[in-house]
């Protein structure tokens, strides 16, 4: 593992100071970023859409990851699945619309065309000797979630995806989200590495000075405490935010909805998780009012005031009031460039003019999000410059120490 092309791993992670920020060959190194695709990005489930967005027989779209275009495709019946957009002819894509439905998926090239379910129905003037069985699209490992769609890139068997989510279903299930539809989504392309991306939202540290709706929304000891996921703030915020937490546990125990944190074994890596809080005492939803903009999802019997996060690694995060769910999905493209999207899921028979009101639900995350894209962009420029060198975290970067400290382990896994 000495070496990735032309970058010394091995002596980058031997240099590096826990509690600091990584050397910039870490954020900026294409060779590192090679590096991350085969031991960091393909190994993770990564989530692709919510199951709306195909719901009839045909109905496709197309998901990019590590330089692979990934057919997501509604069977004749009723099953998603994923297929390599590689033609087994001579490697042409196959679908070149970024959606849309189909009968059949038919090469552009020479014709070949494929079934829903990926087997070859027709090549032409082939020898006699051909065999369609032998040509089936290639498949991409997949995976559907209480309505979410997940896939994974790995050429042998992947990690177990169920084994992996088993400790945050009763989280997931709460809200519903096989009876849910996209309310709206957003992309915030970010021109900074991946890693930069994340170290930012793991910490909280900036929420104050950078995030005057998110603070406007979450009381100031959650953001202090837990603001950046669990563990990212220092103890005594934690301590001060304790009375608040116990009494929506309490609360939310009365009404028979999920508290406290996901059961987990004691090695289960770290951001693998899920927990509620509660909102700002007096806020029924994640808006600048507090009150809700879209209908009670899922088994929510009434309003808590509560705040769901799941995460499932580095590239899925769900955060979730009672009325609307927020979907963050992380694509690193290269070592310069990350793809950011939001994916706002509400009940399916939300409407917008009755009951949704798209623009009161989306206020906080999409002004949040904005000004990450900023702060993170200038973040990636000053490492960019001669004089940056590697900083030291704050106690109320824990969480963003632990992220670092996990992507060296599975850097240094073998690949």
């Amino acid at each position: 593992m000495a070496r990735a092309n032309g970058v010394d791993l091995y002596t980058l992670i031997k240099d590096h100071t826990d509690g600091f920020s990584m050397d910039k060959a870490f954020y900026l190194e294409p060779d590192v970023f090679e590096a991350d695709l085969e031991r960091v990005i393909i190994p993770a489930w990564h989530l692709v859409d919510h199951i709306s967005r195909i719901p009839d027989p045909g109905d496709y779209f197309l998901f990019e990851l590590a330089d692979e275009s990934i057919i997501v495709i509604r069977g004749r019946d009723g099953e998603i699945r994923a297929f390599y957009n590689v033609c087994r002819h001579r490697g042409s894509r196959i679908c070149r619309e970024a959606q849309g439905n189909v009968r059949l998926l038919r090469c552009p090239y020479h014709a070949w065309s494929y079934d829903l379910d990926g087997s070859l129905k027709a090549a032409r003037l082939m020898s006699d000797d051909f065999n369609a069985d032998d040509y089936s699209l290639h498949a991409c490992h997949i995976e559907v979630c209480e309505g979410l769609i997940f896939v994974n890139l790995t050429q042998g068997t992947p990690p177990d995806f169920h084994e992996q989510m088993a400790p945050m279903l009763s989280f997931l299930e709460v809200h519903g989200l096989p009876n849910a539809k996209i309310g709206h989504r957003a992309s915030y392309p970010t021109e900074a590495n991946w890693k930069l991306v994340m170290e930012n939202f793991y910490e909280c540290y900036h929420c104050l000075p950078a995030h005057p709706e998110y603070c406007e929304v979450h009381p100031k000891d959650y953001v202090l405490a837990l603001g950046g996921g669990e563990g990212s703030g220092p103890i005594e915020s934690l301590i001060d935010y304790q009375p608040q937490l116990d009494a929506f546990n309490k609360l939310a125990d009365s009404m028979g909805h999920p508290s406290g944190r996901s059961e987990e074994e004691e090695n289960t890596p770290f951001l693998r998780g899920a927990s509620r809080t509660g909102i700002k005492p007096g806020y029924l939803s994640e808006t600048r009012d507090g009150t809700p903009a879209a209908p009670l999802m899922g088994k929510f019997n009434d309003w808590d005031g509560g705040y769901t996060g799941v995460t499932l690694n580095p590239f899925f995060t769900m955060l979730a009031t009672n009325d609307f769910a927020t979907l963050f999905r992380f694509i690193p493209r290269d070592a310069v460039y990350t793809d950011v999207e939001l994916i706002w899921l509400v009940h399916a028979d939300a409407e917008e003019g009755k009951n949704l009101d798209t623009a009161k639900m989306i206020w906080m995350w999409d002004e949040t999000t904005i000004a990450d894209k900023t702060i993170i962009e200038d973040n990636h420029a000053g490492v960019l410059s001669r004089k940056y060198q590697p900083g030291p975290y704050s106690r109320h970067e824990a969480g963003t120490n632990e992220f670092v400290r996990w992507y060296l382990d599975r850097l240094t896994e073998t690949a």
